[in-house]
């Protein structure tokens, strides 16, 4: 669907703030259908992203703050998520050996197992969704990380 049926207008100051625009559309697009499929398996989009992080790291531990410095959104609420993660018994808490201060994550065998299931999942999602070759994903690569050149 074209950016300007979606949002049902067609006035943008130039390209560049149409392609904004567009991604930020697309992003909110995706993250929709990805959280209603994820949502089938219990679990949020950042719940997932935790998982995915510290299958990443396994078999290491990770603490809340190297977690948090990897999530797609900085701004989650790492303690929270990683809280319910717990309470699924999809993630373990524990002490880390060397600093008794700090506290580690590592992903239960549940949690391997829900991460292979939805990933499955997923994967088959994104190739039903994004009808690009990998040609035009590796330019949208490109470009997207030029838009992002400034990020601090």
């Amino acid at each position: 669907m074209k950016l300007e049926e979606a949002i049902q207008s067609v006035k943008f100051k130039n390209q560049t703030h149409k392609a904004g625009l567009n991604i930020l559309y697309t992003a909110w697009w995706l993250k929709t259908v990805m959280s209603r499929e994820l949502k089938k398996f219990g679990l949020t989009h950042e719940q997932y992203n935790v998982l995915r992080i510290l299958k990443g790291k396994s078999p290491d531990e990770m603490c809340v703050k190297d977690i948090a410095g990897r999530m797609i959104e900085k701004s989650s609420n790492v303690p929270r998520i990683i809280d319910r993660l717990v309470a699924k018994k999809l993630v373990k808490r524990s002490t880390d050996a060397n600093d008794k201060r700090h506290t580690v994550m590592t992903l239960t065998p549940a949690g391997f197992n829900i991460l292979d299931t939805s990933t499955k999942r997923i994967d088959e999602l994104f190739g039903e969704l994004i009808a690009i070759n990998e040609t035009s994903a590796t330019t949208l690569n490109q470009l997207l990380e030029q838009f992002r050149e400034k990020e601090n």
